[in-house]
Parts: C-alpha cells; structure tokens; sequence
C-alpha cells in the first residue's frame, strides 16, 4: 500500500513539474489559448456550406408581370441578392468567369405567354461548376423558390420549369473542382515546413552561426534556404497535375505556363512566410507549432471548401494576406476554365506583395540573427 502511495504521489509531482514548465513561458501560454479562440471564431463563420448570400445576375427578356414578381421573390428572401441586370445573352459569360455572380437567371421572351396559355414557363440557370458545393446548395435554394411561386401562380405546380446548365463542371463532380486545388494546398503545407524548418534545424545543430560568418551576404543565405523549399513545392504540384489529368482523367482547359507562373509566385510567397517563422524560432518544436497554427487559417480562408463572399466582410479582408486564396483561384480558373495569364493576372499582385514583404522580413531577421 506504501509501494502504490509514493508511486502516486511522484507522479503527481511530476505532472505538477510538467504542467509548470509548460504554463511558465509566456509564448507556450498563448500557443495554447490565442489559437484556440481564434480558429474557433474562423470555424464558426468561414467554414459553413450555408450560402447567406448568393449574387446572381438576370437576362429578363420577357419583360412581364410574371417575370418581375418571380425576380421580386428571388430579391425578397435576403438570400439572393441581384448583382447586375444584363441587357443579352452575350453577357452572361463575363459576370460567371469573373465570379461577380454565382448565377445567372435567364428568362425568355415567350415565359409569360406560355404561362397564360397554361404551358409550362421555362427559365434558364447559368451556375458556376467551378464551386461544385455552393452551385448544388444555390441550385436548392432556387428550387424552393420556384416551388412557391408555382403556388402563388393559380396553384399550378409546374407552372415554371428550371432549366439548369453548369458550366465548366457539367455534371457537379466534386472531384473537379477539389483535386486541382490540391496542387496550391499541398505546396503550402510542404513548402511552409521545408522553409520553417531549415533555419531552425541549424540552430539547434549549432551550424547557424558558422553559416553567418562565412565570405556569403545574408541574401545569398536567403536565396539558398529558398530555393530547395521551391523546387519541393513545384515538384509536388507537378505530381498532382498528372494525376489530376491521366488517373482521374479531369480535363484541363488552360495552358500549362499561366498555371507554372501562379504556382512559382504562389511558393514564392509561402518560402517567405515559411523562412520568417524559422527565423523567430529557436528550436523545430516551435516551428512546428507556429507553422500548424498559421496552417489552418490559411486553410479555412482561403475559399477551398467554402465561398470567401459568403464569409463575413472583415473576413473577407482579411483574406487578401492569404496567397492561397488567390492561387486556388487562379489554379481553378486555369485549369476548369481555361484562363490565360492576363486575365488572372490580378491575382498575381497579392501574392507578390506577400513575397516582397516576408522575404526581406526573414533576411533582416538572418542578419540581426533574432531567436
């Protein structure tokens, strides 16, 4: 009974030494609380499937009372919000590719006088493939409103019918639109280690300041702690793209330079939050924990499962410090729609600007040699 007393009683000190150490550093006390609440604020808002906003965009060429009041019901529900008028058909295709509309309704000339008639009324809907969960959940939404003013129309319950066309995912495969999303995601996480990493693995092995009293210029150094993370990333995106295009045999409708060009900024920009983490590091334990921290709200804000304009507008601020919100969307673009360099070149300009703020940030650090 002794025996089980002391054995109980060393382990209690022992957790107690333990919870200690971990509890008396400052930056370990906000690793365990900050990210907690933040990442559940994230979870709460960016990551719902329930669309509160879908921007859609309408071709009313009908012109009639049966026409306006179905469009008042899409516009009275607060869900769908009208974000152009479009004068003809010909326009439809600039509102989808550029992603101002998730939608587009198109009404033709002969809707109300086939209503009146007692024929069924057919309206068409232009959904955006290239978020195959937010078009089937918009898809539903609409449905529902369609089922109701059937009712409102003589209680005639195929008064309407919906005529549904998804472009550049015709048959809303999930696979299309997640696998091409891989090739940004996992550069990420993969560069984000590899360059977090490399800093903070010489420390820890002492060959940190060996390395800064050699004849290189701490840009040298930066290039060199660069450029390996780099090749890893492009490399993994490469084999992502073969299997996207030969296993699962999902077309690709852009060209193979725009996607390299976006993929090379894109790990460009992440080498350098990635360098700058392993230089305020002093151990990989911490780059470790800093790297899984920052993973998930570059994840969750990014749009890869969820719609960014379905977040809350200061988050969707913030996702403009997020470069794998805009390579996602560059990749998607590319890939399903077959965008060329120019018209995704916005996207390149965030980026950039991430690029160009951490890469100096990490070599400054090297320099003052900051742990």
């Amino acid at each position: 009974m002794e025996y089980i007393y002391a054995f109980l009683w060393r382990i209690k000190w022992m957790c107690q030494k333990e919870m200690l150490s971990t509890l008396k550093d400052p930056s370990t006390r906000a690793i365990l609380i900050v990210p907690v609440i933040v990442q559940s604020i994230l979870f709460g808002y960016a990551a719902t499937y329930n669309l509160e906003q879908v921007p859609y965009a309408c071709v009313d060429q009908s012109h009639s009372r049966a026409s306006v009041d179905f469009l008042a019901k899409l516009d009275g529900t607060k869900v769908f919000y009208r974000v152009e008028t479009l004068l003809n058909a010909n326009e439809i295709a600039n509102v989808i590719d550029s992603g101002k509309a998730l939608m587009v309704i198109h009404i033709e000339p002969d809707f109300a006088s086939h209503l009146e008639e007692g024929e069924r009324g057919n309206i068409q809907v232009i959904t955006d493939g290239r978020n195959t969960m937010t078009a089937s959940v918009a898809s539903g939404y609409l449905n529902r409103i369609v089922d109701d003013f059937n009712r409102s129309w003589g209680g005639n319950l195929d008064a309407i019918r919906l005529e549904t066309v998804t472009w550049y995912n015709p048959n809303l495969i999930t696979r299309w639109n997640f696998l091409p999303g891989l090739m940004g995601l996992l550069s990420l996480i993969q560069v984000l280690l590899l360059s977090g990493l490399s800093v903070a693995r010489e420390r820890e092995q002492g060959t940190f300041d060996q390395l800064l009293v050699t004849p290189l210029s701490p840009a040298e150094i930066l290039i060199g702690k660069a450029v390996p993370p780099l090749i890893v990333g492009l490399t993994q995106a490469t084999i992502v793209l073969l299997i996207c295009r030969f296993w699962f045999k999902i077309p690709m409708a852009g060209s193979i330079f725009p996607l390299y060009l976006t993929l090379i900024i894109f790990t460009l920009s992440c080498t350098g939050i990635g360098l700058s983490i392993s230089a305020i590091s002093s151990s990989m334990q911490q780059v470790m924990v800093y790297s899984f921290v920052l993973l998930l709200p570059m994840v969750l804000l990014s749009g890869l499962a969820t719609p960014v304009h379905n977040m809350p507008y200061i988050l969707q601020i913030l996702t403009y410090a997020d470069p794998l919100r805009f390579a996602l969307e560059s990749i998607r673009r590319i890939y399903l729609e077959g965008c060329t360099t120019v018209e995704i070149a916005f996207n390149f300009l965030p980026m950039l600007v991430v690029a160009v703020l951490t890469l100096p940030l990490a070599g400054w650090l090297f320099r003052n040699k900051l742990v």
